[in-house]
């Protein structure tokens, strides 16, 4: 068990992941901050059970972390821009949200730090969310595939998911989660496969298939090929935490540095929970 203060944090015993106790979110002291900020970058996902967080609580421990990003594709709950509800009704019939591997938002300019969901209704059973450390699967990457992704660029997009021809878009039945989506998604933005994290110099791969839709200069082929050879890696077991979610509970992971999907499995059952997002922030 690591301790910062009166701060306890535990482990996940897994890739990445830690659970912090002994912190009331609402009441941080500035030292209570850097715990908690070391804490993230060292185990890259925190849990933090048992808090009772209105919206402007969230809002404010998320500004405690960065500024707020830009949410391009959500609508915001009312009267809290800067919230977005993650929402699935009991009898909803449409595809599950963000059920791929990504990070959030790997296709603008300069993607958010991390991002924070906290639990307001969770089923009791199904609905975890797994997490891929791409610090760790850049490290144990064999010789081989690093050499052919070094130094390579991929092209991000938002198209697959959030244009009006995507997976959320305008054929997009029966969701409660209330996306909106529209041409900008269309737009590209570049980003190397390998970055150096900005706030702990570590290597790691940056973002995966779904998001990157090509590499730059490489023919469309060979890339889809690199891409999947990689992908095939980067979310290995090995790498891997799953998260059990609890009610009151909120998570914060480290965008540059982690995938993370969403699973099912609770068919039957209301989920929602109110996400925001950590804007980037530039190191000095």
């Amino acid at each position: 068990m690591d301790t910062a203060g009166r701060i306890q944090v535990v482990p996940s015993g897994a890739a990445c992941g830690a659970t912090v106790r002994d912190v009331d979110l609402r009441r941080l002291d500035d030292a209570d901050v850097a715990a908690i900020r070391a804490a993230w970058l060292e185990h890259k996902v925190l849990a933090f059970p048992d808090q009772q967080l209105s919206d402007s609580d969230l809002e404010a421990f998320t500004l405690r972390f960065g500024p707020f990003g830009d949410d391009p594709f959500f609508a915001a709950i009312d009267g809290h821009p800067h919230i977005a509800a993650i929402r699935r009704r009991a009898d909803e019939t449409s595809s599950l949200f963000a059920e791929n591997w990504h990070a959030d938002w790997s296709f603008q300019e300069f993607p958010p730090d991390g991002t924070c969901l906290y639990g307001k209704v969770i089923p009791p059973l199904g609905g975890d969310t797994l997490y891929t450390n791409q610090q760790a699967a850049l490290a144990a990457m064999p010789a081989e595939l690093r050499a052919k992704i070094d130094g390579k660029v991929g092209i991000h997009s938002a198209r697959g998911g959030y244009a009006p021809d995507g997976q959320y878009g305008d054929d997009d039945a029966d969701r409660s989660m209330q996306i909106r989506p529209n041409d900008s998604a269309y737009a590209t933005q570049l980003h190397p496969l390998i970055r150096t994290h900005p706030e702990t110099g570590a290597e790691t791969l940056y973002s995966t298939i779904g998001y990157i839709i090509g590499i730059d200069g490489m023919d469309d082929d060979d890339a889809r090929l690199l891409l999947g050879e990689m992908y095939a890696w980067q979310t290995r077991d090995e790498f891997q935490y799953q998260h059990r979610w609890e009610p009151n509970m909120l998570v914060m992971w480290d965008n540059r540095c982690v995938l993370h999907r969403a699973t099912s499995g609770y068919d039957g059952y209301d989920r929602l929970l109110h996400r925001t997002t950590i804007g980037y922030r530039a190191i000095a």
